[in-house]
């Protein structure tokens, strides 16, 4: 799997970057969120937790995946700008959740 950054630009008003990437995962399937927020997190040397992968949409033909992701100045800024259901994409599954 290898990342290519197309663009990388500086929001200061939500204290972020918006990233936006090319994803060549040859002779593999399209990789899971949390391996490309890993992968992410290691080209651009930063802590995991800062990113939050937006969108992910696979190249019909190709073995090449685009997306876009946000990398926050911190964990808790992230919590409070990014949206709930993204926050849950990322957040570890608790078992046992809803049975009561």
């Amino acid at each position: 799997m290898k990342i290519k950054i197309l663009n990388n630009t500086r929001n200061e008003l939500l204290k972020r970057n918006e990233i936006s990437f090319i994803l060549h995962h040859d002779g593999a399937p399209t990789p899971s969120r949390m391996e490309v927020r890993e992968e992410l997190a290691r080209v651009l040397k930063v802590d995991v937790d800062r990113i939050y992968i937006r969108k992910m949409k696979s190249v019909t033909g190709a073995s090449m995946t685009i997306g876009e992701a946000h990398l926050h100045d911190s964990p808790e800024n992230a919590r409070i700008i990014e949206p709930k259901h993204i926050i849950l994409r990322f957040s570890p599954q608790i078992e046992g959740k809803g049975k009561e």
